[in-house]
């Protein structure tokens, strides 16, 4: 661990965080006129949002094993450099190929993300990483939520590629805040060319790794499953206003906003293990609640909506407390680990809401959505469970 004089300041580590959660969905408002100004097909334009996300998954592991090799302020430093220019490309692009290309390195560079989570626990023990983890989390759930609105207002006052200028601007302010306030943390850079191999696998193997990594695979699958199946939930329940569906589905962000803001202050107070499986009840108990809910005949939105409220508030504890100790298994290779636990979670997530499209249709969503909720999450806090059983060991 780093002195404390030298540990790096946690505004600069959010405001990282937040500018990698801002471009997965600040533009979604203006995919109809990119479609339309660069003659493609909105299915082709919608790689911007797919592709990205995918992108980002694979290179979120490459960027944290890079960190541990060469150092976390290198690689963050050429990583905004690459987002600024990549988003300079996509606002001057003309035609979708060139648009595409940018938009993928866009995601492919912001990946860096990963790595303040690496930066943090160089400078702070296991409790602590995980009470910081807990406002960088909020700035990840804040940010998305507002981001639309914002890249609304900037497509109708100047048009969609003012968005991208906006990345290019954000990400030229990161660049020299990190240039000039961002020391290097970690002190024992691994000597391997690519991966520590050795303490790679000792990773891999290691049953705590997979015990927590699983518990944010299930708790991310669970919030996937509600936005896929809460739409469908609402159109039986309140119609077709999408202004009331979205001011309905912004209570699980809350939720999440929220249990990020506990765990970053009271983060520090407990024993992850124990937060994670609060945490994961939580989540389970309210959603039994919505089921019971309704098989009373309750048919309010919030009868849908309310127990909702508690997979954001799980995840906003589940993140933080799971990275603390994901990144602590092994403190040399912590970027590894938070790249390869990101990439996991985010393809496990990406698997439970693919089955969850097979089982969730129209006639029965008032209840399978919540089933299959509860269904991922009881895994999640299996995993937990699991997971603290390991711990005492």
């Amino acid at each position: 661990m780093i002195p404390s004089a030298d540990r790096p300041r946690l505004s600069i580590l959010i405001f990282l965080s937040a500018l990698s959660a801002l471009p997965v969905n600040m533009f979604v408002p203006s995919l109809p006129k990119i479609a339309d100004d660069l003659h493609a097909e909105f299915a082709l334009v919608n790689l911007a949002i797919t592709g990205f996300a995918a992108v980002s998954a694979i290179a979120g592991f490459v960027m944290g094993a890079l960190s541990d090799r060469l150092g976390r302020r290198p690689v963050i430093l050429v990583g905004l450099t690459v987002f600024a220019a990549a988003s300079v490309g996509c606002s001057v692009a003309t035609q979708i190929g060139p648009f595409l290309f940018f938009r993928l390195a866009q995601g492919a560079f912001i990946a860096a993300y990963r790595v303040p989570l690496a930066v943090i626990r160089d400078s702070s023990d296991e409790r602590m990483t995980a009470s910081q983890i807990g406002y960088i989390s909020s700035a990840w759930a804040i940010a998305p939520l507002l981001g639309p609105s914002i890249g609304g207002l900037l497509d109708a006052c100047f048009g969609w590629r003012a968005n991208f200028v906006a990345f290019a601007a954000l990400g030229a302010v990161g660049l020299t805040v990190s240039g000039c306030f961002l020391a290097e943390t970690n002190t024992r850079p691994s000597n391997a060319i690519i991966l520590p191999t050795r303490s790679y696998y000792e990773l891999i193997l290691s049953g705590r790794f997979w015990a927590y990594a699983l518990c944010t695979a299930f708790s991310l699958g669970t919030f996937y499953t509600f936005l896929g199946g809460a739409p469908l939930v609402a159109n039986k329940l309140i119609g077709g206003s999408t202004i009331t569906l979205g001011l309905y589905m912004g209570v699980t962000p809350a939720g999440f906003i929220l249990g990020s803001y506990l765990a970053g202050r009271y983060g520090s107070r407990y024993a992850p293990d124990a937060v994670l499986v609060f945490a994961r009840a939580l989540t389970c108990l309210g959603l039994l609640a919505g089921l019971v809910f309704y098989f009373c005949g309750l048919t309010h939105p919030l009868a849908f909506f309310s127990p909702c409220v508690f997979v954001g508030l799980g995840n906003g504890l589940t993140f933080p407390a799971a990275s603390a100790v994901i990144l602590s298994i092994r403190p040399d290779i912590a970027g590894t680990a938070s790249g390869l636990a990101g990439a996991l979670s985010a393809g496990g997530g990406a698997i439970v809401a693919f089955l969850s499209g097979l089982i969730i249709t129209q006639a029965n969503a008032s209840y399978a959505v919540l089933g299959v909720m509860l269904s991922s999450s009881a895994v999640a806090l299996i995993s937990a469970l699991a997971a603290a059983a390991l711990d005492r060991r």
